[in-house]
C-alpha cells in the first residue's frame, strides 16, 4: 500500500496535523494528480475559525478534513474511462464539484447545482457532505483525487505556483465576463489591491479594457498596482475624503463608469460598496465578487430609476479556467506579478498564519507538498 503525507484538521481553532494516510486510487472516470502547488486561500483561517458563527449555511466538511482549495499538479494516474487527460499532463484543478442530476446541473448549469461544493473547502448546499465523501482530499496532500471534467491544462509558461491562483483569477474573470466590458470601457474595482481585486486588475488587462478605476486603503500597494499599466490605470486611496463617485465620474464626462467590480474583503463596512456603486453610469453593472458580510443598505429607487444591476457572482465554470490558460498562452494573461511564497507541507500552521507575509494581492503563498 503506497502511503502519502497529508495536513488533516481534527478540531477547529487546533492546528493541522501531519499524518500518513493511503495514496487514494482513481474511480474509472477520475484522475489521481500529485500535488505540486496548492494555494494558501487568504480567507482560509476564517473559514476554520469564524465560518459556522458567520455563515451557518455554507456547510463545512466533517472532521477529521484536509482542506486545500486551488490545486496544480502532474496527473499521476488515469481512470480507464478517462479521455484526453494522460499522466505526466500538467493540470490546475477546478474545486467545484455538483451532483449531475439535479435541475440545474441537467440544464448544463452546473455551478449553480443545489449542492454545489468546493473540495477542500466549503459547501453551499444541505447535501455538501455527499461530495466532500466522494473527494476528501484537500489540496494540503501530496495527492488527490478529481473528475476529468475539473481538470484544465496549463501551459507551460505558468508555474505550478502561478496556476494554483487560478481560483481567485478565474472568480474575478466570472464577474468580469457577467460586467460585459472591454475595449472602449471604463471598469471600478473597488479594493484592488487585495487578492481577488488583483486578479481583476490583470483580467481587466489581458480583456482588453480601457481605463481601470481602483480603490484600496494601502496607498504603496495602490502605487504597485497603477505602475502595472500607468496609462490605463487611476487609483484613489480610501480614506482621502474624496467621494468615490465624483472621483471615478471625473473621468467619464460626469457620464459614470461602465461596471463596478466589488472585491472589498469580509470585514469591509457595506457603506463602501454602495459608494463604489454610485459611480456608475445610468445602465451600468455591480458585480459583487467579493466576501463583504456586512449589510449593504441599497439605494433600490435611484438603482431602478437609473437601470442599475446588480449581479453577484460566485466561482467560475471549468470553462473560464480554459480562457485563462488561452490568455497566458497567448501572453494577454501576464501571471509574472505574483512573488511566490512557498511552504513544505510540514510548515502548513505557519502558512495559514501568513499574514504577515502578505504584501496584499501581489504575494502568493502556496503549499508546495
Amino acid at each position: 500500500m503506497r502511503l502519502m503525507r497529508a495536513a488533516r484538521l481534527h478540531e477547529f481553532g487546533a492546528p493541522m496535523v501531519i499524518e500518513q494516510l493511503p495514496v487514494p486510487a482513481p474511480r474509472p472516470t477520475d484522475v489521481l494528480v500529485e500535488v505540486r502547488a496548492c494555494g494558501v486561500v487568504p480567507n482560509l483561517t476564517n473559514v476554520l475559525t469564524h465560518w459556522r458563527n458567520w455563515f451557518p449555511e455554507l456547510p463545512l466538511p466533517r472532521l477529521p478534513a484536509i482542506f486545500g482549495l486551488d490545486v496544480a499538479g502532474v496527473v499521476a494516474e488515469v481512470g480507464e474511462l478517462v479521455q484526453n487527460f494522460k499522466a505526466g499532463d500538467r493540470v490546475y484543478v477546478t474545486p467545484g464539484l455538483f451532483c449531475g442530476s439535479c435541475p440545474a446541473c441537467r440544464a448544463d448549469d452546473t455551478i449553480n447545482c443545489t449542492n454545489f461544493t468546493f473540495r477542500g473547502y466549503f459547501g453551499f448546499g444541505p447535501d455538501s457532505q455527499r461530495q466532500f465523501d466522494a473527494y476528501p482530499y484537500g489540496g494540503m496532500s501530496e495527492f488527490i483525487t478529481a473528475p476529468q471534467h475539473n481538470l484544465v491544462a496549463i501551459p507551460d509558461k505558468a508555474s505550478f505556483e502561478a496556476a494554483a491562483r487560478f481560483g481567485y483569477l478565474g472568480t474575478a474573470y466570472a464577474g468580469i465576463r457577467k460586467a460585459n466590458v472591454g475595449p472602449g470601457s471604463t471598469l471600478l474595482i473597488n479594493g484592488t489591491s487585495g487578492t481577488l481585486g488583483l486578479g481583476a486588475v490583470l483580467i481587466a488587462l489581458g480583456r482588453g479594457v480601457t481605463r481601470i478605476l481602483g480603490t484600496a486603503r494601502d496607498k504603496d500597494r495602490l502605487a504597485h498596482v497603477k505602475a502595472l499599466a500607468p496609462g490605463r490605470i487611476e487609483v484613489l486611496a480610501d480614506g482621502d475624503g474624496k467621494s468615490v463617485a465624483d472621483w471615478a465620474r471625473a473621468f467619464t464626462g460626469g457620464h459614470g463608469v461602465d461596471a463596478v467590480i466589488d472585491c472589498l474583503g469580509p470585514q469591509s463596512p457595506g457603506t463602501l460598496m454602495m459608494d463604489a456603486i454610485y459611480a456608475l453610469k445610468r445602465g451600468g453593472r455591480a458585480v459583487n465578487v467579493s466576501g463583504v458580510s456586512d449589510k449593504v443598505a441599497m439605494d433600490v429607487h435611484w438603482m431602478m430609476d437609473q437601470q442599475i444591476e446588480f449581479i453577484g457572482s460566485n466561482w467560475f465554470p471549468p470553462s473560464d479556467a480554459e480562457a485563462m490558460a488561452e490568455m497566458v498562452r497567448a501572453g494577454t494573461l501576464d501571471l509574472s506579478v505574483f512573488e511566490h511564497v512557498r511552504f513544505p507541507l510540514a510548515e502548513v500552521n505557519r502558512a495559514l498564519d501568513g499574514t504577515h507575509f502578505r504584501d496584499g494581492g501581489f504575494t502568493n503563498l502556496v503549499i508546495v507538498p
